[in-house]
């Protein structure tokens, strides 16, 4: 699934940057399994398990992320209200189409038959514990059925999507913290409650991703958009003073943490530009966010302060000791997809310093007084 984030980031950068180099990147990546996945399929049994992940996928993990990446990839851009979708390419792609289109139907054949349930169709594991749902599946598998709508033209994936959305709302937030709950075992009266910061992040994506899919009709979008406005007061609240957010969310003695901080980064900066949330309230945070990131952003290009892959546990001192590595491919696309946005985010807005206070603006500030009024014509009026 880091994939599957890092080539939806990728092509995004393309995007924005205008440098080809990021989809070509992805395409070449695409042209290889495109390849060599029949050469695979032929055989009676595959030996690599990287190929094995693709032809016979296991978890939402080994599938999820990269369907959507690849029906992103393919171009069906008309998303959401008729909008097209900003993050497929603009050129058509090199590899063979009928054979990527094989392994999305394959990847999404698991999401929606293999992939196991409770019997309200919510994503479940037997993993730590029996019909334990793990916050982290809500955006390994949801926004692949949102947009298997625009992808096949259905709108039942749109319904799908948004009730089980609901779904792990009602198990996994803790509204009198305005954040999530990392795991669920349903049918336990006492739920274990620790605040995962990058599952946190799974959870504010996938609000994101699925606002952006969903149509503007929709009779759950209100629902969702006021989740994504709650969601992000709670994380707020929390933003440390450098900028980062913490391993645990509200435990300040637990280490600041690099991929969580990214998706807060995208998802808050995407969110202004959709106008769901307002610049002038939260384009400060998504900045302050932005400038501790690149504090971890290596001269080699390495991500620094990124946790490892993280399974759930039920007491604190496994979140606490989990190592942070640079060759945790969790921080990749985060960082690089939290820098596209960003970058879009300052063509839109114009950020100033008043009264030594970071602000943004929806018209630029020309006053070049440390200390202004804001006028209609952007020119302010200096205060002395």
């Amino acid at each position: 699934y880091e994939w599957g984030i890092t080539y939806q980031a990728l092509l995004a950068a393309a995007r924005v940057t205008g440098e080809a180099k990021y989809s070509d990147y992805v395409k070449t990546r695409f042209d290889f399994i495109c390849e060599a996945a029949p050469r695979f399929r032929e055989q009676e049994e595959c030996q690599d398990a990287q190929m094995e992940q693709i032809l016979h996928p296991r978890a939402l993990d080994d599938c999820g992320t990269m369907c959507t990446a690849m029906m992103k990839y393919l171009g069906k851009e008309q998303g959401a209200g008729g909008k097209k979708d900003d993050s497929a390419p603009q050129d058509a792609p090199s590899c063979s189409v009928p054979s990527l289109q094989y392994i999305i139907e394959n990847y999404f054949n698991f999401v929606e038959n293999g992939q196991y349930r409770l019997p309200d169709r919510t994503f479940a594991r037997h993993r730590p514990q029996h019909n334990t749902v793990w916050l982290d599946d809500m955006y390994m598998g949801i926004p692949t059925i949102a947009y298997a709508g625009i992808y096949f033209n259905d709108p039942k994936y749109f319904d799908e999507a948004a009730t089980m959305y609901k779904n792990f709302v009602k198990r996994m937030w803790v509204p009198e913290k305005k954040i999530y709950r990392h795991g669920y075992v349903e049918g336990l009266a006492q739920q274990p409650t620790y605040h995962w910061a990058r599952a946190n992040g799974w959870a504010l994506l996938t609000t994101v991703e699925i606002l952006d899919m969903l149509p503007e009709n929709h009779p759950d979008r209100e629902f969702i958009l006021n989740q994504l406005r709650e969601h992000v007061a709670g994380l707020c609240a929390l933003q440390s003073s450098e900028g980062f957010w913490h391993q645990l969310l509200d435990r300040t003695d637990s280490y600041l943490e690099t991929s969580a901080t990214a998706i807060y980064c995208y998802s808050i900066a995407h969110a202004i530009r959709k106008g769901w949330l307002e610049g002038i309230t939260y384009g400060g945070v998504a900045q302050l966010a932005w400038h501790a990131i690149s504090t971890k952003i290596t001269d080699e290009g390495k991500v620094a302060g990124t946790c490892v892959g993280t399974g759930m546990a039920f007491d604190p001192a496994f979140y606490y000791y989990r190592p942070v590595s640079a060759a945790a491919a969790h921080g990749y696309g985060p960082v690089i997809w939290a820098a596209a946005e960003i970058i879009n985010l300052l063509c839109e807005w114009h950020p100033r310093t008043n009264d030594s206070g970071l602000h943004y603006y929806e018209q630029e500030q020309t006053n070049p007084a440390p200390l202004f009024y804001l006028t209609e014509d952007g020119q302010g009026e200096a205060v002395k």
